[in-house]
């Protein structure tokens, strides 16, 4: 069973009448996740669906919805101490008591 059919399932389900855009729900969520905290994603997808919901959003309204919880989301402020995700500061191991006698290295 592959996305697709798991959501079609779930219509069925929760006894739905929609079509779901995959695409702009699981980009929502990653920008969410990766901009303000992971669990951000689940939630800032179901208040989209929320909002849609209560709005009687057609799908451009969606879209539109959608747009603006992502730029929210992307341009949301990490906190002060919150780690730059780019910045890799990753420990040099120490491995003075090898013995590198006779090792050959390649140029990179």
């Amino acid at each position: 069973m592959n996305l697709h059919d798991w959501i079609d399932e779930l219509i069925d389900v929760l006894d739905l009448d929609t079509e779901v855009d995959e695409a702009l729900v699981l980009d929502l969520a990653r920008v969410a996740a990766h901009n303000v905290v992971r669990p951000a994603a689940p939630i800032s997808t179901y208040l989209l669906g929320y909002a849609a919901g209560s709005q009687g959003a057609d799908p451009e309204q969606i879209e539109a919805l959608a747009a603006r919880a992502q730029r929210l989301a992307e341009s949301w402020d990490r906190p002060a101490d919150a780690p730059d995700p780019d910045d890799v500061n990753d420990p040099i191991p120490d491995d003075a008591g090898v013995d590198h006698t006779g090792e050959e290295f390649e140029d990179a």
